[in-house]
């Protein structure tokens, strides 16, 4: 068995399938179309997941796929047990056939049976397989059909046996096939199938019989068109297929394991701790260069904040190799060697995996120098206070926010006789994680209603707003409430389903057109249009005038005015696009839009800020391209062919076999569904207005075009002329004036502060005057208007280097924020600790802080309770 590699078994496996009538499928983007369910594709059918669902007609009826897959965050998370075991992965593919109502069980399972012990020659006698208890019929398969003893046949409960889609959709009963690895992976003498999870019986394929739509009550009712959905994970047949123990040692992830070994200068296989390091490198280094190819950059949520941590892991677990320094960028290299002739993507962005890998890396051990003081400064205040446990909370907060690892600070802890208070640490990142899994839920994927299905069967809407504004249309359907209607009267709305429609609805970032819906008894106005299902399009109506019937036939018009000034944005996006890509570099993809009347919004990937001049040269392109007026030519063509044209996909959209190709003048040619001008320079004036940071990785420019943009400089020059008389100087001198202007500012500032300094001199002696002495401790406390932390810091030194002992509380209130000090003689710490008391203060303000035993600063809120404050800090020293 031996003799395979993991391309030839992904190969095998879909031809196999194509050979039985199966269409082969690319895999989709980790980053899931329009699904909020779901943080990443974790399973080879989430890209068939609205067939399934009933939303979109699948152009075929059987499908094969490798899909790229991830398990870490949200809901599936395998990030904790990576490495710690020799199967589990964050990254990993997933071999599957799927059958869209055509075949089912019988030939599933035969399917199965063939691949496993003809194609792939696995003996039988080593194979074994489970069905769902109540399942009879494919019991009755396993043992008639094929020949399997049914003492090798497991009957298992719902936990293990029975898959659904979600709380409420499709669902059914699922049969596994296990192989069986031979004693010595056994866990003990009670190891078996069901009973265990050790590696012995391993899983190697899934398949699901999608035959039951679950309700919001619990209760099943068949499928009109039962599906297939089965799932072969290549890692653990190719561990299965090349004879070795665990997936990381077959060709797939061993390369990446011989990197870390070779960096540094450890084998595998001598020692458990080592090997767990060497596994968590070889998997996350997958991981982040395929998150980096579709898209995803670091950030501090979302599927950027896994993908940092899984950058911050193995870097860590690097560090516990010896391994100094960046490295995990040149691991992405290893990868993108190992697997771009699969994965094109990766050679294609091979540029930007490296450059992010390597910032990510860099960032963070500035963040694990940063955590080291943290935690010195928590060691230092624990051992003022006599404490010996660092608590779980300070644990957990080095963790999520400085991304500092556990087990560097049982390093620390150990070294400082300290223990580490692990349940509440471990507590609060359970409680993080439910948050995570809420957070990811997303809203119940439904089935399309029966009732719906059958009308985007049987009358699909004709989409012919290409060419026309105004369509002579049949009220196909009408949905009131989400339940279906035979009328609509004066003052209500609903959604109105037309035979045919010139009205283009919202997709692609593109909003959806309004206008105008009139037939003989009614007047209605279009406030939306929108996709129901892939092939029926829905406008959102209210009947303005008479009763809109279901049967009759209508005029339907889109507002012109509006659906001109959307064209003119959409493509002005196209060379947007370009753009950005021509001055900042290939690595740009788009990474969202919104397309509205004469006005856009474009986010895109890139690592940092654009320069002013970038963004200058990028508008000026822009421009230029409108005004050389390049015709605007729409073509349909295949897939490979528009891909050969040089146009640009954007990854992770899902495209049919023929697909939509807009090119201007050869300029700018995308894949693209919407709406656009005739010729480039229809689209007038271009005008960039802003440019942000919405995460880490991406960046978001606003522009407006055509009237909108007139509009906008219009506003501007009104702006420059107002403010021209305000100062009184002409326009051409106003920033002359500007500078003049902040230059007396400072002037101004600086005198004030010198003032303020002279005042704060001369009130020290007036402080220490009227303050007390406790127990032969001069205790200071005051309120000073005008003063924030800084100058507080230099008056309590004042007072410090005139009396000793002396204990100073100091809070001030300048620019409407207020700041609170406290301050201790040398000769006091051994007592009392700065930082300690400031953490019993604040709180009474509002406030919070930290510090130094001697010295401790923060922010306060409420001044209401000052006189109780200062009465506390007084106590504190006449114990």
């Amino acid at each position: 068995m031996d003799r395979w590699k993991s391309s030839e078994i992904r190969e095998a496996f879909l031809s196999f399938f194509e050979k039985k009538g199966h269409t082969r499928v690319r895999s989709s983007s980790l980053v899931p179309k329009n699904d909020p369910t779901l943080l990443f594709t974790n399973a080879g059918m989430v890209q068939f997941k609205d067939y399934f669902l009933g939303k979109e007609k699948p152009p075929f009826k059987r499908a094969t796929s490798c899909q790229k897959c991830m398990r870490a965050g949200g809901k599936h998370n395998d990030l904790e047990n990576v490495g710690k075991t020799g199967r589990h992965h964050t990254f990993f593919e997933m071999l599957g056939n799927f059958s869209f109502g055509d075949y089912f069980k019988r030939e599933a399972i035969e399917f199965a049976w063939e691949l496993v012990t003809k194609v792939f020659e696995l003996p039988e006698e080593r194979l074994y397989v489970s069905v769902y208890e109540k399942d009879d019929e494919a019991f009755e398969i396993w043992s008639k059909v094929v020949g399997i003893p049914e003492s090798k046949i497991y009957r298992l409960g719902e936990k293990d046996n029975f898959w659904a889609m979600g709380d409420t959709g499709p669902c059914g009963p699922c049969s596994e096939i296990y192989y069986d690895r031979g004693e010595e992976f056994a866990c003990g003498p009670n190891c078996g199938i069901g009973k265990c999870d050790c590696d012995r019986y391993l899983e190697i394929w899934n398949l699901v019989f999608m035959q039951y739509e679950r309700d919001e009550r619990g209760n099943f009712r068949p499928l009109a068109r039962p599906s297939i959905d089965t799932g072969m994970g290549l890692e653990r047949i190719a561990s299965v297929l090349q004879g070795v123990p665990s997936n990381y040692e077959t060709d797939l992830l061993f390369p990446l394991v011989k990197f870390a070994s070779e960096l540094s200068r450890k084998e595998y296989g001598k020692e458990e701790k080592s090997d767990v390091s060497m596994r968590v490198i070889a998997d996350h280094l997958r991981a982040t260069a395929f998150l980096i190819a579709d898209g995803v950059l670091p950030s501090n949520e979302g599927r950027g904040y896994v993908l940092r941590r899984i950058i911050r892991r193995a870097s860590r677990h690097g560090r516990l190799l010896g391994i100094d320094g960046a490295f995990l960028y040149k691991g992405v290299g290893r990868v993108i060697e190992l697997m771009g002739d699969v994965y094109p993507e990766l050679v294609e962005n091979r540029e930007l995996i490296e450059k992010v890998t390597r910032k990510e890396e860099e960032r963070f051990s500035k963040t694990l120098e940063k955590g080291l003081f943290i935690l010195q400064e928590i060691v230092e205040s624990l051992k003022a206070e006599g404490k010996d446990t660092i608590p779980g909370e300070e644990v957990f907060r080095l963790y999520d926010t400085f991304g500092f690892p556990l087990d560097l600070v049982m390093e620390v802890a150990s070294d400082e006789n300290l223990k580490v208070d692990i349940e509440g640490y471990e507590k609060l990142l359970e409680k993080q994680k439910q948050r995570a899994r809420k957070a990811w839920k997303g809203g119940i994927q439904r089935v399309v209603s029966s009732e719906l299905q059958e009308l985007s069967d049987k009358f699909p809407t004709l989409f012919t707003g290409y060419e026309h504004l105004e369509e002579y249309a049949r009220v196909v359907a009408i949905l009131k409430d989400g339940e279906l209607v035979d009328e609509l009267r004066e003052g209500e709305r609903g959604t109105v389903i037309l035979d045919r429609t010139p009205f283009y609805p919202e997709k692609g970032g593109q909003v959806g057109d309004t206008g105008i819906i009139e037939g003989n008894s009614c007047y209605c106005l279009v406030e939306d249009t929108q996709n129901l299902t892939e092939n029926l399009i829905g406008h959102e109506t209210l009947v303005k005038k008479g009763v809109l019937r279901k049967g009759e036939f209508v005029t339907a018009s889109v507002d012109e005015n509006r659906r001109k000034a959307i064209m003119r944005a959409h493509t002005a996006t196209h060379l947007l696009h370009k753009a950005l890509r021509e001055v900042l570099g290939n690595h740009v993809k788009q990474a969202g839009s919104l397309v509205l009347p004469d006005r856009l919004r474009f986010d895109f990937t890139h690592f940092e800020a654009p320069s002013d001049e970038e963004l200058r040269r990028v508008e000026e392109l822009v421009y230029r391209w409108v005004l050389d007026n390049y015709p605007v030519t729409v073509e349909e063509m295949s897939y490979e062919e528009a891909l050969d044209r040089g146009a640009i996909a954007l990854f992770g959209e899902k495209y049919g076999e023929r697909v939509r190709v807009v090119d201007v003048g050869g300029v700018s040619i995308e894949l693209c569904g919407g709406t656009h001008v005739e010729r480039s320079g229809d689209i007038g004036f271009f005008k960039l207005v802003s440019e942000s940071s919405i995460s880490s990785g991406t960046r978001r420019v606003e522009a407006v075009v055509g009237l909108e943009a007139q509009r906008w400089v219009f506003e501007k020059e009104a702006l420059i002329k107002e403010i021209s008389r305000e100062v009184q100087v002409p326009e051409n001198r106003l920033m002359e004036k500007v500078v003049r202007l902040k230059e007396e500012l400072k002037e101004k500032e600086r005198e004030v502060e010198r003032l303020q300094r002279k005042l704060a001199s001369s009130s020290v002696d007036a402080l220490i005057g009227e303050a007390p002495e406790i127990n032969g401790v001069r205790v200071v406390t005051a309120k000073l208007d005008g003063f924030r932390n800084r100058e507080l810091v230099e008056i309590a030194d004042a007072i410090r280097n005139k009396v000793k002992p002396s204990a100073v509380l100091l809070v001030g209130l300048k620019d409407g924020k207020a700041g609170i000090v406290i301050a201790l003689t040398k000769d006091l710490t051994e007592k009392f600790n700065a930082g300690k008391i400031l953490g019993e203060i604040a709180p009474i303000l509002g406030g919070r802080g930290g510090g130094r035993p001697d010295l401790a600063q923060g922010g306060v809120k409420d001044l209401s309770r000052l006189k109780e404050a200062f009465e506390k800090f007084r106590a504190l020293f006449s114990r």
